[in-house]
């Protein structure tokens, strides 16, 4: 077990011997979850064990599980929902499956931009979706933006993860907030012109077309590039953070999250899990297990990942990424970026 996350394991088991509650059948908490039950299950034991509230929980994909919300109406079962991306969980709140949480600690310990303006949603860890390229065929003082991957120099050296995530749709729909529609669209063109090959499934294909020469730079969440570093600490690859000259927007950022659902049975327990996951013992497992940045500013990150390096995240809130996702959509079809 990697050392950072065996320290968070050990906070949870701590917080968790101290308590010694025993589980409440009658006070009880279902969640339904696109996370992996690796990265939850720790949580929920602990949470157990330190509230006498009993967690049940399904996983699925995101997709999946906002059907099944909307299928089941007031009679589900389900007091809350756990998924990645900001993209998903402003749409299941425009969907009318989760309702708001007003709650003062749960506001001191996640950024204003990084929750729902409604309250509706909060970020339980944060990742970063930038810059990877090879340090072997790359200086770094050539990098710089999102922006100028559409420049002429990267001709043939470009390779890119598959529009049809929603990783790059938020991507891509953070841009058009900030630069609007017209030049978004011209640096997706221009991206789309300097692929070295076919788009790939997921950002580990991207890295491994750099290690193995098929181009120079690519564009990934930092997680994947922290865990193929983990299994292969010589692989000549490195991040570059994007965007952190001066007026430039700094790096897209994007959560992973969680709501209580509009019916929760148990709406009461549901926002004592909500809580009680944004504080330091739980931020440390959510964050840790998956190397991503805890999203309580008030805890620092794995040691691994505080090694690549501080950075300036763009402010903006990241709902902007479902809020103009469609216009993500479109704009990438058009680009032909696929």
């Amino acid at each position: 077990m990697s050392p950072w996350l065996k320290g968070g394991m050990l906070a949870l088991a701590a917080l968790a011997i101290s308590a010694c509650s025993e589980p409440d059948d009658t006070r009880e908490v279902v969640v339904y979850t696109s996370r992996g039950d690796h990265l939850v299950k720790p949580v929920f034991d602990a949470f157990t064990a330190d509230t006498g509230i009993k967690v049940s929980y399904i996983t699925d994909n995101d997709a999946a599980l906002l059907t099944r919300l909307e299928a089941e109406g007031s009679n589900s079962p389900a007091d809350m929902l756990i998924t990645v991306d900001a993209g998903n969980l402003w749409q299941a709140a425009e969907r009318g499956l989760l309702q708001p949480v007003h709650d003062d600690t749960l506001k001191a310990s996640v950024p204003a931009n990084l929750r729902d303006s409604q309250d509706r949603w909060y970020g339980l860890s944060v990742r970063a979706r930038t810059i990877v390229y090879s340090t072997e065929r790359v200086n770094p003082d050539e990098l710089s933006t999102y922006e100028a991957l559409a420049d002429e120099q990267w001709r043939g050296r470009l390779c890119l993860r598959t529009s049809k995530k929603v990783y790059n749709q938020s991507l891509v729909a953070t841009m058009i907030e900030r630069l609007g529609e017209a030049r978004t669209e011209e640096i997706v063109r221009g991206w789309v012109d300097n692929l070295a090959t076919d788009v790939f499934a997921n950002d580990n294909a991207v890295m491994e077309a750099i290690v193995a020469g098929q181009c120079d730079v690519g564009i990934v969440n930092t997680y994947y590039f922290g865990r193929m570093q983990r299994d292969n600490p010589d692989m000549p690859l490195k991040l570059f953070w994007a965007n952190q000259g001066e007026g430039e927007s700094g790096m897209h950022v994007n959560i992973s999250g969680a709501g209580v659902t509009a019916h929760a049975p148990h709406p009461e327990e549901a926002k004592a899990l909500l809580v009680w996951m944004s504080q330091e013992a739980s931020q440390r497992v959510l964050a840790d297990g998956n190397m991503e940045f805890p999203v309580n500013p008030d805890v620092s990150p794995a040691p691994a990942v505080a090694a690549w390096g501080e950075f300036r995240a763009d402010d903006l809130n990241v709902e902007v990424a479902g809020r103009r996702q469609v216009e993500a959509v479109k704009l990438m079809d058009r680009a032909g970026y696929r």
